[in-house]
């Protein structure tokens, strides 16, 4: 290749250029900026707002402890009646306790039935993940839980607790229904 003849020339005139441009903004006065700091400083000043004050905070006393909890299953009348009807439920504490009554009944989960021959059984899942088969009669949750009713979807379980006072105690019905995976 060869070389361009203007080369040095072409570069000269961006030189002389760029130090024209660059010595405009050399401009070493500070005289608008002057200007500008005394038309500010001769407005009035302003007026600081003060802090605002915030109320104290006040403690919210849960009061409603004694009710049911908006969790729980409303019970409908009769079971209201049968749980206030005075009787002499008792749990058979002699008795062995069977493998599913170590978990909290909200624990426990439907996931399934067999049946052979005349014989039913609904799966209950606990919450190790381990798949239980239990029948009319068969015991689960803390609550002393006896299975009553079995159908293709639900597992109803009459519960004894206590009813607060020293020695007594009541049936609660309760319900495990089939949960789809």
């Amino acid at each position: 290749m060869r070389d361009n003849p203007l080369a040095p020339l072409r570069f000269a005139i961006h030189a002389v250029f760029m130090a024209a441009v660059l010595s405009a903004c050399a401009d070493r006065s500070l005289t608008d900026l002057d200007d500008f700091m005394d038309e500010k400083r001769a407005l009035p000043g302003g007026v600081v707002q003060p802090i605002p004050t915030f109320e104290a905070y006040e403690a919210f006393a849960y009061a409603a402890t004694t009710l049911r909890s908006p969790f729980d299953r409303p019970m409908n009348a009769r079971q209201l009646a049968a749980l206030s009807a005075p009787t002499t439920v008792q749990p058979d504490e002699r008795r062995t306790k069977e493998y599913l009554e170590r978990f909290p009944f909200g624990m426990l989960t439907m996931v399934g039935t067999l049946q052979r021959d005349t014989a039913n059984w609904s799966l209950i899942k606990d919450p190790e993940g381990r798949i239980h088969r239990i029948q009319l009669g068969s015991f689960l949750g803390r609550d002393h839980g006896r299975v009553v009713e079995m159908g293709d979807a639900f597992v109803a379980v009459t519960e004894i607790v206590s009813d607060g006072t020293e020695n007594g105690w009541v049936e609660r019905p309760r319900t495990i229904e089939l949960t789809r995976m």
